[in-house]
């Protein structure tokens, strides 16, 4: 499936612990790139109060929105931690290429990649 299918469901098993009380289910704001770029998945977000920082698509085909432009804010900015994080998961062709059936079976190896990073940081 398309990543945007599976966001939803992403976002709704989000636990941020907090020190008292519950942990936070929803995030301040959601940073991500152009195949995020949907309406309906902004409405959803905002529904939420989830605040969307996604950069549009430059669409030829289609007419200018109408409306207030969508700016990508300061969130943005920072998101070049998380492509580094992706280029770092490249090392490993099985996460890539994703050649495993099931979900829990890829989570499992991400988090064996994660400790493997960890390790290999704590070492240098």
């Amino acid at each position: 499936h398309h990543e945007i299918r599976l966001a939803e469901a992403t976002l709704k098993t989000v636990r941020v612990p907090q020190r008292r009380g519950r942990p936070r289910t929803r995030p301040k704001e959601l940073v991500a790139d152009k195949a995020y770029d949907s309406r309906s998945f902004r409405i959803w977000l905002r529904r939420r109060g989830i605040k969307p920082t996604i950069a549009t698509i430059q669409r030829k085909s289609r007419k200018p929105r109408r409306g207030r432009p969508i700016r990508v804010g300061e969130g943005y900015r920072r998101r070049w931690i998380i492509e580094r994080c992706f280029g770092w998961m490249t090392n490993y062709r099985r996460l890539v290429v994703r050649y495993d059936r099931y979900l829990y079976i890829y989570r499992a190896f991400c988090l064996i990649a994660f400790i493997i990073w960890c390790v290999n940081r704590i070492l240098k």
